[in-house]
This record gives structure tokens, C-alpha cells and sequence, in this order.
């Protein structure tokens, strides 16, 4: 296993989603919370929120938190102006333990752009690489040990239930008879050509990749998403003071209706979007992997 310190930081350039509504929503904290509170960026990736938080509230601290190497390297490079004022945890959100109370919690749930474009990270589509899927790359099984590990039957089942793939039973027999037949993908594109083969010719044209919705439910098994979810939904109430706000950006329907019946249901929370904020045609039309962000805000209440 290769020793973080020997990564280095590739181009982790990340425009964050539904920022200005992030912001602005920042404004409904009390003002002397903001004067010398610190807030908790439960998914630093490259730190583009932190970034502008802290830019906009001089008076805010950040504890970034993340568990991608690759991006608290370049968090670290893109944040070093705020100096004592941010701090970085290697961590996955689930296991983290604040030393004391924070004015906000925000996590944005979605794989950046730099994972999804670096190729060596595995969740691409479009280029080529190993069929890995790890947020960190340096613990747990890969998305291709996990596919060996499983049955069809799992298998197909956690295609259907964390991709909502219609065609799941179908994808998980061609699989496990390709590995049967090969003992292995050679890496990404393979694979996706394998699922999009399963598709009736008429649909394998479509603007959405065929494998696209495979490849969600692999990534989410391999991290355990939406375990992770559940518990940073139990606990993070208890990390926030009274009046504090706790912030999800969701990109999938799993994702969202957990946030949504989550904050509907606990007693400590006060749901401030009956609906969840969407990205406008602008943002969209500048960032497209912003057209499914769903962003819904709850505060702490005493």
C-alpha cells in the first residue's frame, strides 16, 4: 500500500456547486455566531466552499474535512492564504468527533470533477483506467475486487438498489460470465462497453450513458455511501450550537430522499427548504454537472 506522503496533487480544480446559495444562506446565522464561530466543510475536496466562505465571513473559522488524500493536498495549496483560519482532518465524515460546537455544517455529497475526470481513480466513463471507485484510494476493496467478491445475485442487487437500473439482473449475469470466461475487465471502458451491451440497441443511444447508472451503484458499495450518510445525518446535529444551520448538497435520489425524510423527522432540526435549492440555467449552463445538485438546509434548534 502505497504511504500518503508520497502522493502528489493533481490538478484538483473543482468549481463548487450552488455556492452563492451557500453564502447566502450563511446570512440567516446570527451575527455574533459568525464573529468568531467555526464551521465544519464536512467534504473539503479542493476547498472551492471553504474558500469562499471564509473570503465573505472574515470572522469564520473552517474545519475541512476529507478523506481523499489527493484532495487535502490541494486543499492545503488552495487554501494556504487563510492560514490558521482553516484546518484539514483526514478523515471520512462518519468518524469524525468535534472538539466542540460549530455555527454550520455543510457537506456537498457529490464525486468531483477532478475524480470523475482523473482516469487513474476508476469512476470514468469516458477514459480509460482501473476499476477502482475508492474516495480513498488507499484503504478498502476497489470497485473490481468487490465485483469478484459478490455473487450474481448481490450483484445484481446492489445494481438495482443504489443504481436503480432496470436492467440490473441482465448487467450482473453478463458480468460475472465475462469474469468467468476473461478472470478480469482490463479497466473502465471495458466494463461500460460490457453493460451498454445489455441494453436494447434503441436505448444504447441515448444522451445518458447505459452504464452510467451501474457505475453509481459500484462507487456507492465500494464507499459505503450511503451508511456514511446515515450516520453523519445522526450525529451532525449534535456537532451544531442553536440557531446553527446544517447544510447537504445531494446528486441522486438515494441521497436526497434520506436528507429529506431526515430532516422532515428529527426533533432537533427546523427544515428551512421545504423544497431543496436548485441550480439555475446560469450555473448550469457553466457547470452541467450542476443540473442535478440539490442543496436543503435545516437549523439546529435549542
Amino acid at each position: 500500500m502505497k504511504e500518503e506522503s508520497s502522493l502528489k496533487a493533481f490538478n484538483f480544480k473543482h468549481s463548487p456547486v450552488l455556492a452563492n446559495e451557500i453564502i447566502e444562506s450563511i446570512k440567516q446565522i446570527p451575527q455574533e455566531m459568525l464573529q468568531e464561530g467555526f464551521i465544519i466543510d464536512a467534504t473539503l475536496g479542493g476547498g472551492g466552499h471553504s474558500s469562499l466562505i471564509l473570503e465573505s465571513n472574515p470572522g469564520v473559522k473552517i474545519i475541512g474535512i476529507d478523506q481523499d488524500p489527493h484532495a487535502r493536498l490541494a486543499a492545503s495549496e488552495n487554501l494556504k492564504n487563510f492560514g490558521s483560519r482553516i484546518k484539514i482532518v483526514g478523515v471520512n465524515f462518519a468518524d469524525f468527533v468535534p472538539s466542540k460546537k460549530a455555527i454550520m455544517v455543510l457537506a456537498d455529497l457529490g464525486v468531483s470533477s477532478p475524480q470523475l475526470d482523473n482516469p487513474s481513480r476508476g469512476f470514468s466513463l469516458k477514459s480509460d483506467g482501473p476499476i477502482d471507485m475508492r474516495m480513498n484510494p488507499l484503504e478498502g476493496i476497489n470497485a473490481s475486487e468487490l465485483i469478484k467478491q459478490l455473487n450474481e445475485e448481490e450483484l445484481a442487487n446492489i445494481i438495482y438498489q443504489y443504481g436503480e437500473e432496470r436492467f440490473s439482473r441482465r448487467i450482473a449475469k453478463r458480468i460475472k460470465r465475462d469474469l468467468l470466461v476473461n478472470g478480469k475487465y482490463k479497466g473502465t471502458k471495458e466494463l461500460a462497453f460490457a453493460i451498454a451491451g445489455c441494453y436494447p440497441p434503441k436505448l444504447r443511444k441515448s444522451k445518458i450513458h447505459p452504464a452510467t447508472r451501474t457505475f453509481q451503484a459500484l462507487r456507492i458499495a465500494v464507499n459505503k455511501e450511503l451508511e456514511v450518510l446515515d450516520k453523519l445525518l445522526e450525529n451532525a446535529p449534535n456537532w451544531i450550537l442553536p440557531d446553527g444551520l446544517f447544510s447537504i448538497i445531494s446528486f441522486h435520489s438515494l441521497e436526497d430522499r434520506r436528507v429529506k425524510n431526515s430532516f422532515k423527522s428529527d426533533d432537533r432540526l427546523e427544515r428551512l427548504t421545504r423544497k431543496p435549492i436548485r441550480a439555475t440555467s446560469d450555473e448550469i449552463s457553466i457547470n452541467h454537472r450542476s443540473r442535478s445538485a440539490k442543496l436543503r438546509i435545516s437549523r439546529r434548534i435549542g
